[in-house]
């Protein structure tokens, strides 16, 4: 009796002590993120799709016929997709210079690079999309300065219309593009290109037929992010396009906000969203959902034909660039700037100036006592008090900042798990994981939104702070998992062995070694979803409500129903404090790296 009292006391032991089932911890990473995402964006959008084929009462394709019938829609399928490509191909080209100088540049040049290129990144779309407003308007900065040099004698046209959307809408692409970009460029190998150069190649052949063909990977990432951002953006092309220029998720917003017809706005988000679920196919095929995370890829399905007819095409482009590079006088090589050509660097310069003049030139007018007419007048802080005195501005400024910082922290606490599993953990389908992680970037923003606000009218969260935290980490929470996963790949996992073989156990490791290590890349994230959340405007313009405007929905209704130089002023008042949130950030950085 006392022997079948001890085998069952050793068997009740062994099972209390036995390890964890292995599908337990990977189930705990990444299970809050499943469920955000399945309540919060599946869920969401899959009610306003659903709503296109049925009406409260049945089956009906009533909605489709209407987008059918009219030629309306098609020609506003066909700006779209022009505006889009267009901005796609003037950013990327554009950003490749970007990121490749800031790739190679080390020290203090690389972190003054990022600087300026983050202040635009950050900065918001209104503030910039604003600013265009005031320097292409017909009392604007272009057309005054030229009446004043006397090259014309009345102002010209230059807003409403193809060039000004483009312009605006590069301007506010081409920092992702470079972001993008870089996050493949960093982990190229730059001994390659030195070793074909060692073998006789020229500086033109040895950067096209060795050097871009490992970048390829981050142009299209870069080309794909842009795409998808610019097809579902309607800041720009509703401030600087009018009504020649509209754009699908304009008809989106008026369906919902003007007509109340939801089964006509599913049925243009089908659309929409077919759209870029062909193109994301396609760069999947090609390239695979993971370049979008920096890791590197491979062009894969390309047949012989197609590879030799790249290779010609590079190889002519490397001879051309040689030949252009015999003509420019030769400086003498400077040690650590034999990559850092000086036309090169003098364009990328001129490039950051260009893309951050728009905002700065918001100061200005924030201090003059002619309001928004260029050139500013006297000096005056009327507007700043008016803004300070404001209690539906400083409520709307108070708002943001308790729902970027939600946002930052609930994105911080979804994120982290989830991007470790991707790059520590051992799981199938890792592949479709990453692909579900990304969605919220896939599917148009406006989709997203519009589905939201249909869900949290029911779920009565519509004018909460909780419905606009939720909603800003659905969109936040896939940066922060990106961010992470290169951080992590970038990690030497053996300081972790190292710290369990003294004795650590693996969460005594993971809080004194891994986290104080990734101490930085952690920052990073939570201010990129701060950033995201404290800029986001889709999903306030919808969930916010009439009462609870968030500072980009005040920002909004200001820009589109009366013109006030206060906007000078809170646009002055955002660029600063996105420049101190870049500078403490790249401060606690340095400090990080140095200990």
């Amino acid at each position: 009796m006392n022997g079948q009292s001890l085998t069952m006391t050793d068997t009740a032991g062994a099972k209390r002590h036995s390890p964890p089932p292995a599908w337990r911890k990977p189930v705990l990473m990444g299970a809050p993120l499943v469920l955000l995402l399945v309540a919060f964006l599946v869920f969401p959008v899959g009610q306003l799709l659903a709503l296109s084929v049925y009406n409260g009462q049945g089956f009906t394709l009533a909605p489709y016929a209407q987008l059918f019938a009219s030629s309306l829609y098609a020609t506003v399928l066909w700006i779209t997709l022009k505006i889009s490509l267009a901005t796609t191909l003037v950013a990327v080209v554009a950003a490749y210079p970007i990121a490749y100088l800031i790739s190679v540049a080390k020290g203090p040049a690389k972190s003054r690079l990022i600087f300026w290129v983050l202040l635009s990144f950050w900065t918001s779309f209104l503030v910039r999309a604003f600013a265009w407003v005031v320097i292409l308007g017909r009392n604007g900065v272009i057309n005054s300065t030229l009446m004043s040099l006397g090259i014309i004698d009345r102002p010209l046209d230059l807003l409403y219309g193809f060039g000004a959307v483009l312009v605006g809408m590069v301007h506010a692409m081409l920092p992702l593009a470079v972001m993008t970009m870089l996050a493949v460029m960093e982990n190229i190998d730059r001994t390659l290109p030195r070793a074909a150069s060692t073998l006789g190649a020229r500086p033109g052949t040895a950067f096209w037929t060795v050097y871009f063909p490992l970048s390829l990977p981050g142009v299209a990432a870069s080309a794909i992010m842009v795409f998808v951002s610019a097809i579902g953006f309607f800041i720009v092309p509703a401030l600087l396009g009018g009504r020649k220029e509209t754009m699908i998720t304009q008809l989106i917003i008026d369906q919902v906000q003007q007509t109340l017809n939801w089964g006509l706005a599913g049925a243009i988000s089908v659309l929409l969203l077919t759209v870029v679920l062909i193109v994301f196919v396609l760069y999947d095929r090609v390239f695979g959902f993971a370049s979008l995370t920096g890791e590197s890829a491979v062009v894969r399905n390309r047949d012989t034909a197609m590879r030799r007819l790249g290779g010609r095409v590079l190889a002519a482009l490397g001879s051309a660039s040689d030949a252009l590079i015999g003509i420019v006088p030769r400086r003498h090589p400077i040690a650590g700037r034999a990559e850092r050509p000086l036309a090169l660097t003098a364009f990328v310069w001129f490039l950051l100036v260009l893309i951050s003049l728009p905002a700065f030139l918001m100061i200005p007018l924030s201090f003059g006592k002619g309001g928004l007419a260029w050139p500013p007048s006297g000096f005056t802080l009327q507007w700043y008090e008016q803004l300070l005195q404001s209690p539906i501005w400083m409520q709307a400024l108070w708002r943001s900042i308790v729902v970027a910082f939600g946002t930052g922290l609930l994105a911080m606490a979804i994120g982290v798990p989830a991007a470790f599993l991707m790059v520590r953990g051992q799981m199938r389908g890792k592949g479709a994981m990453l692909a579900f992680i990304l969605s919220p970037i896939v599917v148009p923003r406006m989709i997203i939104a519009v589905g939201m606000f249909y869900v949290f009218a029911q779920m009565g969260l519509v004018g909460t702070i909780l419905g606009l935290v939720i909603g800003h980490t659905v969109v936040a929470v896939p940066y922060v998992v990106m961010t992470m996963m290169a951080v992590l790949r970038n990690y030497d996992t053996r300081l972790d062995m190292a710290a369990q073989s003294l004795g650590a156990r693996p969460l005594a490791a993971l809080r004194h070694v891994t986290f104080p290590i990734l101490g930085a890349g952690m920052l990073s994230s939570f201010l990129f979803a701060f950033a995201t959340s404290f800029d986001e405007l889709t999903i306030s313009l919808f969930s916010s409500g009439g009462l609870s405007a968030t500072l980009p929905k005040q920002f909004w209704d200001e820009v589109t129903l009366q013109v006030s130089p206060v906007i000078a002023a809170v646009s002055t008042g955002l660029l600063l404090f996105v420049a101190a949130l870049i500078w403490v950030a790249d401060r606690m950085r340095r400090r990080s790296l140095a200990s």
